[in-house]
C-alpha cells in the first residue's frame, strides 16, 4: 500500500503564524507614514494582504508538485536565463534611493535578486547531486558552481546590492559543505576573499560609512549612525511585553521605512521581548524542520535543494535580526515572510512550497 503523504505541520503553521503577523505589523508600522505620504493609511495593509494571499496559494500549488521536476536541465537553464535577463534590465530602471533593485511590471515592482537566489539554488543542488562523487576535485565539481556565481554576484552589485549578493555566497557554501567538500578548500577560499571583502567593503563610500557607522554610530548620530540608534532605542524602550500593538513612537518617522528593513524593530517595541523571541522561535522551527527535511530527504537533490531552501530564508533572517539588534552594518535584507514587499515574500513563501513538497517524501526515521 502507498504511503500517504504529508507535509511537515509545524514547519508549515510556523510560516503561517509569520505570514500573519506580517499583515498585522505592515499596517502597524506603516499607517502613518502612507497617510503623511500617500493619504492613504490602508495602502501598504493592501498591498501585503494581496502578496500574502497569493503567495500562500502559491505554497498550496507548489507543495503538491513533486520536487525532483526542478532538477530538468531544461527548467534550471530557463529559470537562471529568466534571472539573468531580469538582473540585466533592472539596471536600465530608474534608481529608487540611489540604487536600481526593482523595476515595475504591470505596476508591480519585480525584484530579480530574489528570483536569482531560488534559481542558483535548483542549479547547485543538480550538480552537487551529478557531482558529489568527485567532490574534492574542485574543477570538476565546484568550478561550475563559481562560475554561475560570480555571473549573477556581478550583476546584483552592480544594483548596488551587496547583503543579497552574500548571502547568494552564504547559501551556495552551505550547500557544497553539505555536499563534504573538505572544509580545507573552504578555509582557504574564506581567506582569499577577505581581502576583496575589505577592497569591495572599503573601496565604496557608503558601505565605508555603513561600517565605521556600526562600529560607532554615536559619532554620527544624526547622519550614518541615525538608523541603527533609532532601532536600539525602539527595541529598548519596548521592554518585556510591549506598549501594544499600534503604540510604537520609533516608526513615527524616526525609524527609515520602518514597514521594511526595520519591522523587527516595530515588532520588538510594539510586542516587547515576549513579542521578539516568538519571532525568532518561528525562525528557529522553520531552521531546524528544514534542516530535518534535508536529513531525511529520499536522494541528493532533495537533500541538497532542502539545505539551500533553509538556508535562504536563515541566512536573510539573521543578517535582518543582526542589523536591527546592532550586531551587524546596516544592510537592505527584508525579514522573512514579515518585512513589506511582494517580491520576497512570494520568492519565500515559493521556496518553503518545495520544501513542504520535499518533507512529504523524507523518511520518517530519523
Amino acid at each position: 500500500m502507498a504511503r500517504k503523504l504529508k507535509s511537515d505541520r509545524v514547519l508549515f503553521l510556523a510560516t503561517i503564524l509569520l505570514v500573519g503577523l506580517s499583515i498585522v505589523m505592515v499596517y502597524s508600522a506603516s499607517a502613518v507614514m502612507a497617510l503623511e505620504r500617500y493619504q492613504r493609511p490602508y495602502l501598504f495593509l493592501i498591498k501585503q494582504g494581496m502578496w500574502a494571499a497569493l503567495g500562500v496559494a502559491v505554497l498550496g500549488i507548489v507543495m503538491r508538485v513533486d520536487y525532483r521536476h526542478y532538477k530538468e536541465p531544461v527548467f534550471i537553464w530557463s529559470a537562471l536565463a529568466f534571472a539573468t535577463v531580469g538582473l540585466v534590465a533592472v539596471l536600465f530602471s530608474a534608481p529608487v534611493n540611489g540604487a536600481r533593485r526593482w523595476f515595475g511590471l504591470g505596476g508591480i515592482g519585480v525584484q530579480p535578486s530574489e528570483l536569482a537566489k531560488l534559481s542558483a539554488i535548483f542549479f547547485i543542488a543538480a550538480l552537487l547531486e551529478r557531482r558529489m562523487h568527485r567532490i574534492d576535485d574542485v574543477r570538476y565539481s565546484v568550478l561550475p558552481i563559481g562560475v554561475v556565481l560570480i555571473g549573477l554576484m556581478g550583476l546584483i552589485l552592480l544594483e548596488p546590492d551587496f547583503g543579497t549578493s552574500m548571502s547568494l555566497l552564504l547559501i551556495a557554501a552551505a550547500m557544497i559543505f553539505g555536499a563534504g567538500l573538505n572544509y580545507r578548500y573552504i578555509l582557504g577560499a574564506a581567506l582569499c576573499a577577505l581581502p576583496v571583502l575589505y577592497v569591495a567593503v572599503m573601496g565604496s563610500a557608503y558601505r565605508r560609512r555603513r561600517t565605521l557607522a556600526f562600529l560607532n554610530p554615536w559619532d554620527d548620530p544624526l547622519g550614518d549612525g541615525f538608523q541603527i540608534i533609532q532601532s536600539l532605542i525602539a527595541v529598548g524602550t519596548g521592554g518585556v511585553w510591549g506598549k501594544g500593538l499600534m503604540n510604537g513612537v520609533q516608526k513615527l518617522f524616526y525609524l527609515p521605512e520602518p514597514h521594511t528593513d526595520f519591522i523587527y524593530s516595530v515588532i520588538a517595541e510594539e510586542l516587547g521581548l515576549i513579542g521578539a523571541t516568538a519571532v525568532l522561535l518561528c525562525f528557529c522551527l522553520i531552521t531546524w524542520r528544514g534542516l530535518r527535511v534535508a536529513l531525511r530527504a529520499p536522494d541528493s537533490f532533495g537533500a541538497f535543494l532542502a539545505l539551500g531552501l533553509t538556508t535562504m530564508v536563515a541566512v536573510q533572517a539573521f543578517v535582518n535580526v543582526s542589523v536591527v539588534l546592532g550586531l551587524m552594518p546596516t544592510k537592505g535584507i527584508p525579514l522573512p515572510f514579515v518585512s513589506a514587499g511582494g517580491s520576497s515574500l512570494l520568492i519565500n513563501l515559493l521556496g518553503m512550497g518545495i520544501l513542504l513538497n520535499v518533507s512529504q517524501h523524507a523518511s520518517s526515521e530519523a
